[in-house]
């Protein structure tokens, strides 16, 4: 769906922002908005300030994200009191954007509170300060955030504001409001769709790893209450006696280096393989050739995750750079005298049966995590070397299908999430004209 264009315009004056409707104004920023700088008040409700939920209370903010926040309980008086409508920079605003109070409490001192002028409609700059093109003008202010310093109020004044009409901010929320939403429950859709597809990968290597491809095969009880029956002619083995296993050196932060040897980390290891184009961290050559060689990786390696939240994730090193293990990552592969086969326990190793089996062996309530030791207590059924390679090749050519969906579904994402984005800016910036907008639902 396509948007008109207003029909008169005018240069802003303002990069970031180009050409904006004739009957908007560029305004400072310190005029549309003022800081609050009020100490908290008795009663106050301690807040959180969130990228992706925006200013909420700190107990709703725990049960969105499932985890807890550190609240103040003693020296209450750090805390800064917040208004509905206020606007909030918080640490991470240069990656962001501002966030917007919808409820009123206390927060940290760390923070910076804005209160908006009489002729700021609250939903409409919501969605400007959370525009990609502002949050690069805000990045443009200094080099500091890239060092992990927070945006204060003095980078906040350095970026002009559209003035837009009141009446024109509230139209221009509302259509951001209902497009939008449109766009969320579509990548909602994807999501769940992605899901279902893992899941439905899951079950069918967990089946085929645990029962066999058949399905008239003699069965025996394993003994084990994850692998359940099993074909009678399989092996039961503990994964010590059929694999190596190595887990990384625990690195501190002092190690790395700018460049050298690559370090393998648990965010390196994804679904889809080994991955280093968001996340790369190195420790000098030479001391990785004079301390760490023996935790080198080599091509052919299986590397499986063991803390965090990805856990359990499974990868094959098919390159030929010279790389190390880090705390977190196990390095296994198969014994060469042993009955399994390196294919066959990457596969298991994403099974239901071993992932259970982990999960209750992991220890650590704050950063749960498992080691060598755990894995080579875990339990797996073992077919004949001849009927793993079957396993393996029937399961490569049904698991093909669902890798193409779940792309396919990724794409989808990708490309709903760039419209989103695109109509958020051209919709705060002038770009579109939405003033005579009616939305499906009314006009029906």
């Amino acid at each position: 769906m396509s948007f008109p264009a207003y029909e008169h315009t005018k240069e802003s004056g303002v990069p970031w922002i180009g050409k904006i409707p004739l009957h908007w104004e560029i305004w400072q920023s310190r005029r549309l908005f003022s800081l609050r700088n009020e100490r908290v008040r008795e009663g106050d409700e301690q807040l959180t300030a969130s990228q992706d939920h925006g200013v909420i209370p700190q107990k709703t903010f725990m049960e969105l994200e499932g985890r807890s926040v550190v609240q103040v309980i003693l020296n209450s008086e750090i805390l800064k009191h917040v208004e509905p409508g206020d606007f909030v920079i918080s640490m991470r605003s240069f990656q962001g954007g501002i966030e917007y109070a919808e409820h009123g409490g206390c927060i940290s001192s760390a923070y910076v509170m804005l209160i908006p002028a009489k002729r700021i409609y609250g939903p409409f700059y919501k969605y400007l300060f959370k525009s990609q093109t502002y949050i690069q003008a805000l990045q443009s202010t200094t080099n500091l955030v890239r060092d992990g310093q927070a945006l204060r109020f003095q980078n906040f004044v350095m970026v002009d504001l559209p003035l837009v009409p009141v009446d024109e901010q509230k139209a221009i929320a509302s259509f951001l409001d209902v497009e939008t939403s449109k766009i969320d429950r579509l990548v909602s859709e994807q999501c769940r769709l992605i899901e279902l597809l893992k899941e439905k990968r899951l079950a069918i290597i967990s089946h085929a790893v645990t029962k066999g491809l058949n399905s008239n095969a003699p069965m025996k009880p394993s003994g084990i209450q994850w692998l359940g029956d099993v074909p009678q002619h399989w092996a039961i083995a503990k994964f010590g006696r059929i694999a190596f296993m190595q887990e990384g050196p625990g690195l501190r932060k002092w190690q790395f280096t700018d460049d050298g040897t690559l370090v393998i980390c648990v965010t390196n290891i994804t679904e889809n393989g080994i991955d280093f184009s968001s996340f790369k961290k190195f420790i000098s050559t030479e001391e990785y050739e004079e301390k760490y060689q023996h935790f080198t990786v080599e091509r052919g390696d299986i590397l499986l995750s063991s803390s965090g939240n990805s856990w359990g994730k499974v990868a094959v090193y098919d390159d030929d750079e010279r790389v190390m293990l880090n705390t977190s990552t196990i390095r296994i592969n198969a014994l060469r005298n042993g009955d399994a086969t390196r294919d066959f326990l990457q596969i298991a190793l994403q099974s239901i049966a071993i992932r259970e089996q982990l999960g209750v062996a992991m220890t650590g309530s704050c950063q749960p995590n498992f080691g060598p030791t755990h894995l080579n207590t875990v339990v797996i059924a073992l077919p004949p070397p001849d009927e793993q390679a079957e396993t393996v090749k029937y399961l490569e050519e049904r698991l093909e299908k669902f890798s193409q969906l779940q792309a396919e579904a990724e794409r989808a994402i990708d490309l709903l999430q760039e419209r989103r984005t695109a109509l958020i800016s051209a919709a705060v910036t002038g770009k579109i004209d939405v003033r005579g907008f009616v939305s499906e639902e009314a006009a029906a």
